[in-house]
């Protein structure tokens, strides 16, 4: 198996009929998923997504693939290839299409309303390309076949890229569900073909790689949601991704048999599922819905509200709920069912969401405690299935945290692909595809962007790295005014200190300490006002270490008069 290796130097020019792949996001991570693919001079994306900031991120709303390496090769995109309408695979579109707005988007047709309703709130008007399983379509050199896949959203698409170097199949996320609540099936015919006829590449989801067998099917779940709403003596209310049309329609059928009308709480989930429902992917019986400002007119018995705040996301409506923060008033008796996954990382947010609702009353039904959710993305049974189906002369793991892609990398080598032909790579490592070999070939700069609010890019590590310490210690502010002429200290100090844990009048210790300092350095000829505020920082801050063992921010100002 080949790996990244922290040496790894700029990749060299691209031999001719040779197909080179860099992932910007999606490989070492579960998120931010993105490849562009180049063959002859020019460009193909796959995917375009964020990733959502981790607690060691404050303040952070997203975070992008790095577009570095395209920015300067932008008129050389012939699309962007979306396999489905998840945040996590087209977030990001709006921002590379700040960049070059005419990039063709090239998805199925329910992934393209989702991603035109979102471009929508950025002023954008995208250009669409509508594709469908069974298609094939060419975008400059690069012939691309699209095949169905299930997944946890409808509409999903995995794809075959050809080109002189060979046959690339990405699957993008999928599972293979054999009673699908759409009736639409995984396409193993059309990959057994692909198969057949030889697929030099394969670069196949890895997130359920360490889990084995087979995902359960989407309609094991029915009867657990009927049982949730049979026992139910007041409101229900249920949170799911804004994406899952298939849990929605679940919820929405089993309301309707009960005899309960329905409200969609959240900007997201409403406006997704009005696309749904416009394009028929949701069936909604008439008179189910309910506008959410009606719904507390009605009897706590005869309702459900469907919401977002499945993951414990501070601002989404289920969390507001949890913490008396929202028009809708959780009350004794009411029933919660957090009908999702949980992500990797937001198990603390969530319990606190769950220990709220509870606290007021309510009985939490997650995946703890009954079968609320199954997963979208193929367990161990599947991935070897496909190996199987598709015989990959090379192997290359995406869209997975590292113990994923290494649990993938070793179900390949199972099915006979020889270890130095599966490829693990991380974000921005350059694997080029040349005489039927896949291999890493050097690496390109491959950050992290982050939004933070209107901005993007301009919060940097170094500025997250003084948050988490503000966060944790606070910072203490040192004023000291200096005689311009002298250099002698004429005014201060002045100590003033935030979330340190320190009292103020702690610092008329040290005050003695910064002055004797100063005193000794002006002396000695010290006059330069940068070396004066080293000094009161360094001061200041050994008094604090050996005193409290904090290390709160420090910052000296020292003001010339």
């Amino acid at each position: 198996m080949s790996h990244p290796h922290p040496e790894l130097g700029p990749p060299p020019g691209l031999p001719e009929n040779g197909l080179r792949i860099v992932a910007l996001g999606g490989l070492g991570e579960i998120g931010r998923n993105m490849a562009v693919f180049e063959f002859d001079g020019r460009l193909l994306i796959v995917d375009c997504g964020v990733l959502f900031p981790e607690p060691d991120q404050p303040g952070v709303d997203l975070i992008l693939p790095d577009f570095d390496y395209i920015r300067d090769r932008l008129g050389d995109i012939e699309a962007v290839v979306l396999t489905h309408a998840h945040e996590d695979h087209i977030g990001a579109v709006p921002y590379l299409l700040r960049e070059r707005a005419d990039i063709p988007l090239v998805g199925s047709r329910l992934t393209l309303a989702l991603i035109e309703s979102k471009l929508t709130e950025h002023r954008i008007q995208p250009v669409k390309v509508e594709v469908a399983e069974g298609q094939r379509q060419r975008f400059g050199p690069f012939e691309c076949e699209f095949f169905a896949v299930n997944h946890s959203i409808p509409d999903a698409l995995a794809v075959a890229i050809r080109t002189p170097a060979g046959i690339v199949l990405h699957t993008g996320d999928f599972k293979m569900d054999q009673l699908p609540l759409d009736g639409r099936l995984t396409d193993l015919g059309g990959f057994a073909r692909l198969g057949s006829e030889g697929v030099d590449l394969l670069m196949s989801d890895s997130t359920n790689s360490e889990v084995p067998g087979f995902v359960p099917s989407e309609r094991t779940i029915s009867p657990v949601i009927d049982e949730v709403f049979r026992s139910a003596t007041k409101r229900i209310i249920v949170a799911c991704f804004a994406s899952h049309v298939h849990r929605v329609q679940q919820v929405f059928d089993a309301a309707e048999e009960n005899g309960r009308k329905v409200a969609l709480i959240g900007r997201s989930m409403v406006r997704n599922m009005t696309v749904a429902r416009e394009l028929g992917y949701l069936k909604v019986p008439p008179g189910l819905l309910v506008d959410s400002r009606e719904i507390e007119e009605w009897p706590p018995e005869d309702v459900v509200l469907i919401c977002t705040g499945s993951q414990g996301e501070p601002m989404a409506a289920l969390s507001r709920m949890a913490n008396r923060d929202h028009p809708i008033r959780v009350a004794e008796g009411d029933t919660v069912l957090l009908a999702s996954s949980l992500v990797p990382g937001n198990e603390t947010a969530v319990n606190k969401v769950i220990n709220g609702l509870t606290r007021w009353g309510a009985r939490v039904i997650h995946k703890g405690n009954a079968l609320v959710h199954v997963s979208g993305h193929a367990a161990a049974g599947e991935l070897l299935y496909v190996l199987n189906l598709t015989k990959p002369s090379n192997f290359m793991p995406v869209h997975g945290e590292w113990r994923h892609m290494r649990a993938h990398a070793k179900l390949a080598a199972l099915t006979g692909v020889p270890d130095d032909h599966i490829v693990i790579a991380e974000d921005g490592v350059v694997v080029d595809l040349v005489d039927g070999r896949a291999r890493i070939v050097g690496a390109v700069q491959c950050g992290y962007v982050y939004v933070d609010g209107s901005s993007v890019g301009a919060v940097t590590d170094v500025a997250l790295k003084d948050r988490r310490i503000l966060g944790d210690e606070g910072f203490i502010s040192v004023v000291v005014v200096v005689d311009s002429t002298t250099g002698k200290v004429s005014g201060g100090p002045e100590v003033y200190a935030r979330g340190s844990g320190i009292e103020i009048e702690a610092f008329d210790a040290v005050i003695p300490l910064i002055e004797k300092a100063l005193q000794e350095a002006g002396a000695d000829g010290v006059a330069d006002l940068q070396q004066m505020r080293r000094l009161t920082r360094r001061i200041v801050g050994r008094w604090v270490s050996d005193t409290y063992r904090r290390r709160p921010m420090i910052i000296p100002v020292v003001v010339e008069v």
